[in-house]
C-alpha cells in the first residue's frame, strides 16, 4: 500500500494528485493487482479532503479500468498494466525538480548545495 500525499502549493488539484500518485504507484509496483483501496471515506479523512474529491479520482481510475469497485466489497486495482509514458515521467520529474530548487534557492541553497546532500543520501 502506498501512502497518500497531498501538497496544497503544487497548483495540481487534489483528485488529480491522488490519480497520479495511484497510477505511478501501480506502475512501480507499490500497488499491486488484486490490492485493496482504502474507501473513499476513509481515504478522505486521511487525507483531510472532501468525500467528493477523492469520488472523483476513484471514478476516472474506474472509467479507464485501472480501479475495480465491487459493490459492499470495496475497490480494488484491476488486471491492467499501467505503463507511465516516459514523457509523462520525464515532465514529471522536471515539475519536481523546478519546485525542488525554488525552493531551496528561497533559502539561498546553491544547485551545488542540492546535489551534494543528495549524494549523501545515496545508499541510505
Amino acid at each position: 500500500m502506498i501512502e497518500f500525499k497531498l501538497d496544497p502549493k503544487s497548483g495540481v488539484p487534489f483528485y488529480r494528485q491522488i490519480i497520479d500518485q495511484i497510477r505511478y504507484g501501480i506502475a512501480r509496483g507499490s500497488l499491486e493487482v488484486g490490492e485493496q483501496l482504502p474507501t473513499v471515506r476513509a481515504l478522505a479523512v486521511q487525507l483531510k479532503v472532501n468525500l467528493n474529491t477523492v469520488n472523483k479520482a476513484y471514478k476516472e481510475l474506474e472509467i479507464k479500468k485501472i480501479l475495480e469497485t465491487q459493490q459492499g466489497s470495496g475497490t480494488f486495482i484491476s488486471s491492467l498494466q499501467v505503463k507511465i509514458p516516459e514523457k509523462e515521467r520525464q515532465g514529471k520529474l522536471e515539475s519536481i525538480c523546478d519546485e525542488f530548487t525554488n525552493i531551496a534557492s528561497s533559502y539561498g541553497f546553491s544547485i551545488e548545495d542540492l546535489m551534494n546532500e543528495l549524494k549523501t543520501r545515496i545508499g541510505r
